[in-house]
């Protein structure tokens, strides 16, 4: 009877325990701390810094979602600290990379590389870095915290149709929290431009950046996943959901279009690499779209119509 009553013990505490067991953190994060900037420092703490922002990227589970170890989205945060304030406080630049698999490939898409520049934080040793959705607790793991659910909200929005809307929502939370903050980054009027947190994902979620949305799905559910067993009409498509960001950019919903930029500045080369191999019509008009939306890569666009 004991023996009975104790093999439903660990038969029970298996079973307790198999979602823990079956499920991985959503992030495959690299991370990279470069401070070659700062001259007489401890150089011991940047590492520690590196260590815990990766432990924290890789080792939070941001959704409620279970992932294997090979759905991990793939994705890399490279700081680049420029200043040290203070003994505790850093400024610098936070480049954020986000790659997608492609269908039935070994190929991986870039969806996001974009710089954030105002990354002005305080960092502890030996201090864990721990995220409340609801709280602003320092720059750090909210700037952190927000790029990851950007992330995991481009990577859903490729998926299905407006996929990654609730991640969008949690980044719009973090930056609500963080509107008392002093740090640069989180204010509608923070930075040039319109670059900035606040911007970006206000963007993301007005209806009138819909179409950018709906590129990111279309483009790769319709086009890139199927570009290699059905080229010509996979091709089509990629240019039929370029016409997306193309009316956004028309109605000019604001004057900046910081989303616009960088949904454009992520594909230029894969757009470029792709449609290189297209025929002379088709070469023309993704040019004709693309020297429209983003005037400032004409040069790198003609090199479409210039391939053989």
């Amino acid at each position: 009877m004991t023996s009975i009553r104790f093999s439903k013990y660990l038969l029970m505490t298996f079973l307790a325990l198999l979602p823990l067991i079956s499920a991985a953190q959503e992030l495959n994060c690299n991370v990279q701390v470069s401070a070659q900037k700062i001259q007489g420092s401890n150089r011991q703490v940047f590492e520690n810094m590196q260590r815990d922002i990766y432990e924290f990227m890789n080792n939070t589970v941001w959704t409620n979602n279970v992932f294997s170890y090979s759905e991990r989205i793939d994705c890399n945060f490279l700081i680049t600290l420029n200043e040290q304030i203070s003994s505790d406080e850093f400024s610098g630049t936070i480049t954020i990379q986000l790659r997608r698999p492609v269908f039935n490939t070994t190929y991986n898409s870039t969806m996001l590389n974009f710089v954030d520049n105002s990354f002005r934080f305080r960092y502890a040793e030996f201090q864990p870095l721990e995220f409340d959705p609801n709280t602003h607790r320092s720059s750090l793991v909210s700037v952190l915290a927000y790029y990851s659910y950007m992330i995991l909200g481009f990577d859903y929005d490729s998926f299905s149709p407006l996929g990654g809307t609730q991640y969008f929502q949690i980044a719009e939370k973090i930056v609500t929290n963080a509107q008392n903050a002093p740090e640069m980054g989180w204010k509608p009027y923070d930075g040039s431009r319109n670059r900035n947190r606040y911007w970006l994902v206000k963007n993301i979620l007005d209806k009138e950046y819909e179409g950018v949305r709906r590129f990111n799905y279309d483009y790769y559910i319709n086009g890139l996943d199927k570009l290699e067993s059905r080229t010509s009409e996979a091709r089509a498509r990629m240019v039929e959901s370029l016409k997306l960001i193309q009316e956004v950019y028309r109605n000019k919903p604001d004057p900046f279009m910081y989303l616009v930029q960088i949904v454009i500045e992520a594909k230029s080369e894969e757009l470029v690499n792709i449609f290189s191999e297209s025929f002379p019509e088709e070469k023309s008009r993704v040019v004709e779209i693309l020297t429209e939306i983003d005037p400032g890569n004409k040069a790198k666009y003609q090199k479409i119509t210039a391939a053989n």
